[in-house]
């Protein structure tokens, strides 16, 4: 089985990373949907990042469903979601934050790096850097004393959330400030402490 996609998508960190945290098997291909266009429609003709490939040459790809793909072959017991209903849906609801703060990274990185400067939408990045503020905003609200959003042990939402903080700050240096969201830059130091996270370095 096969990963595809940089490191640098928020998509594609979570997915490898919760692999890594599922003990489960995989190679990863770091190919870019810019610059290893052709590569990338060789296996996938959607270019889309994360690409899962199985072993028998089909092709899987969302993140969420990659992710839950690993969830159903996960060994006995290992899994990234809480067994306790309230926890369960707690662990839903922040994983959802985060994808959304991830996303809205993702469409950051687009309107100033992608587009061309003339076709730049101020109004648009405006709205854009507003809501990734407020989506992180709830998070914070979220955060609790234990280490962990959903219990005394990472869980899916930890991996997007921490994801998402790492790629907006790696993409929007200064857009979020630690000292403004304390809490959630303690979590994300927590989590790119844990080995899986070491595993999904890139600078």
């Amino acid at each position: 089985m096969k990963l595809v996609g940089m490191l640098d998508s928020p998509f594609v960190r979570r997915a490898f990373i919760s692999a890594r945290m599922l003990e489960i098997p995989f190679e990863h291909q770091s190919l870019s949907v810019f610059r290893n266009f052709a590569e990338f429609h060789a296996i996938n003709p959607l270019v889309k990042a994360p690409t899962l490939v199985f072993d028998d040459g089909e092709v899987m790809v969302d993140s969420s469903q990659i992710i839950a793909w690993l969830e159903h072959i996960a060994a006995p017991g290992k899994s990234l979601w809480p067994v306790d209903p309230g926890r369960y849906r707690r662990c839903l609801q922040l994983t959802s934050l985060g994808l959304a703060a991830a996303e809205k990274s993702v469409h950051r990185v687009y309107e100033t790096k992608v587009r061309p400067k003339e076709c730049r939408d101020p109004d648009w990045l405006e709205r854009v850097d507003g809501q990734i503020r407020d989506t992180y905003g709830l998070l914070e609200a979220h955060v609790g004393t234990s280490d962990w959003l959903c219990g005394d042990y990472p869980t899916q939402a930890d991996i997007t959330v921490a994801v998402a903080w790492r790629f907006t700050h790696f993409i929007a240096p200064g857009l979020v400030a630690d000292s403004d969201y304390p809490g959630l830059a303690a979590l994300s130091a927590a989590a790119e402490a844990l080995p899986a996270f070491s595993a999904a370095h890139y600078s």
